[in-house]
Order: C-alpha cells, then structure tokens, then sequence
C-alpha cells in the first residue's frame, strides 16, 4: 500500500482514492460543488441547465485522500439522443463509482426530477450521501423537513447541508468522502486537479462564456472544439476554436452585431484561459454551421459519451 509522508517528516498515513459520482437535477450545483471541493475551476457553471455534457473528474485531495469527483450530466426526462446519452453516461458514472452523493437544490425540493432518481439510486448499491444544497435561500424548518421526507425514501449513510456557491459545509463533505473512499494508492499526480486535457477545458470554459453572454438566445446545442493548440517561442499559447451551431440565424446570434458578441467571448475566455495555463494567450474563435451535430458519433467521443443508437 502506498504512504504518504507527512510533511513534518514524522510517520506516515495510508493512502486512499476513489471515484464520487455526484448526481441531481439539473441545475442542482454539481459543477459548483465541484469546483468547491477541487478549490479550483475544473467545471463549467452557467444559467442554462444541462450545460454539464462530458464527465468531468475533478481531483481534490483531503489528508492522505485522493478524491475523484464524477461530475456528472444533470439527470432528467431525455427526449433526444444527445440527452439520452448524457443520462446514460450519469447512471454508469454512478455504478462504477466508490460512493455516491445525490445533490438537492434545497429550495426546489422535492420536485418530479427528484422523485424519479430516487428509484434507481437505490438500486445502487454504492455508500450514499445526500447533500442540500443553497440552504440560504431556505427557512431551518423547511430544511429539516426536507431531509427528514428525503431519508424516509431512501436510506443515506450521511446527510450534509451546504452552500456550494459560497463553500458553507464544503469541508465537512470533502471530509466525509476522503474517509470513505476504499484505501489504496493515488491514480493522479499530486498537483493533478483534473483529468480532462486542457483542449477540453478550454473548449469547455469558452462554451461557459458562450452560455453566459447568450442565456436564453442559444439553444444548449452548440458545442465548442479546440481545433489547434501551440506553444510559442515566447512561451505564449496560440488557440484555435470552433463554436459549431445548428443554423445560419444561431451563427449571426453568436457573431453579433459587427462581431461584438464573439469579441466579448473571445475576451472572457481568454482571460481565464491565462489564468489556468499561467502563460499568455491568444484565443481565436470561429463559428460555422454545422447542422445535425449532435448526431454524429464523432462529437460523442470527444465529449466521453457513448453514441446511443436510434432515432
């Protein structure tokens, strides 16, 4: 078994590591939660639900604990075949995870979306938690009944009531989960936050701009690609992306007026992009139409999701 040495040189402590799926509705601040735990940006958050597409894995580190958070699709009703496979994609995240947590926005409540995980959850047989999440936005009562009618439909070993956005309760959930996760070497690098190639999350946190700037305009269907990445004699990076959209009158939208629109996002993604990669960086964005993309099995593969066959 592997052992990490303490840093005052004195002893030493079991390692552990693990996978942790955490599932909800969409919108129930899985990306934010994750992002949390990380104490680093791995996941993208926006207004939009359903923006969570590939299986992120943040990696955050408690102790002597390694821990693999599956961020995974929001679970919902699929109607089309991107849909369905995001769904898919969450239950094998949870079947073949150590723990797992189910995420509750605790002012929404128990709703319909709820009401159907509930069901399948139990069929894995996996250490659960439950976690409430934004319990500021609620009363102390209504919490509590909360998670007294969620426990009386399904047995949780824990319950932790949190506030991802602001990291109230955050600890007590990392935690939990670093005692919980089987002991055993660690799978990633010690400064390792994540596992998705840097292509991918940076076509992921220019598609979070994109959502951002846009609400309600832009169909969630559009998808970004890292067509080329390069590191300069100056140290500096050059990126190259595509923003894929559906139809001509969606490009239009994402251009905007005299090309407005895509600076902005341009301007923001950058920004961030610096800040991860600690270098300079010049980001060029494009945009083309390509229609039916979410039914080409290609763009499935690069998100990590398995192409469900059928209509």
């Amino acid at each position: 078994m592997n052992e990490l040495v303490r840093a005052d040189g004195e002893g030493a402590e079991p390692t552990r590591c693990g996978f942790v799926a955490l599932l909800g509705a969409p919108n129930a601040g899985k990306s934010t939660l994750t992002n949390q735990l990380v104490g680093s940006k791995v996941s993208i958050v926006s207004h939009k639900v359903q923006t969570t597409r590939a299986i992120v894995r943040g990696i955050a580190l408690e102790g002597a604990a390694q821990i693999i958070l599956v961020d995974t699709p929001g679970i919902f009703a699929p109607k089309r075949r991107l849909e369905r496979a995001m769904v898919s994609t969450a239950w094998t995240s949870a079947s073949d995870a150590d723990l797992v947590a189910l995420l509750v926005d605790a002012n929404r409540g128990v709703d319909a979306d709820i009401e159907a995980l509930l069901a399948p959850l139990a069929q894995v047989k996996r250490p659960r938690a439950l976690i409430l999440n934004k319990i500021d936005l609620i009363r102390r009562d209504t919490l509590l009944g909360l998670a007294a009618s969620l426990t009386e439909k399904l047995a949780f070993e824990r319950v932790f009531m949190v506030s991802a956005l602001n990291g109230n309760g955050v600890e007590d959930v990392r935690r939990w989960f670093a005692e919980t996760v089987p002991a055993g070497p660690w799978l990633y690098p010690e400064d390792q936050i994540s596992d998705a190639p840097l292509r991918m999350l940076a076509a992921e946190i220019t598609r979070e701009k994109l959502f951002l700037r846009l609400h309600d305009e832009l169909p969630y269907r559009s998808t970004v690609e890292t067509e080329s990445w390069k590191e300069l004699k100056d140290k500096s990076v050059r990126i190259e992306q595509t923003i894929f959209v559906e139809r001509e009158s969606q490009r239009k939208i994402v251009l905007g007026k005299a090309g407005a629109t895509i600076k902005a996002i341009s301007s923001e993604s950058r920004a961030e992009l610096s800040e991860i990669v600690e270098v300079p960086v010049h980001l060029f964005l494009f945009v083309k139409v390509r229609e039916n993309w979410a039914d080409d099995p290609e763009r499935y593969r690069e998100m990590g999701l398995e192409f469900p066959r059928g209509d």
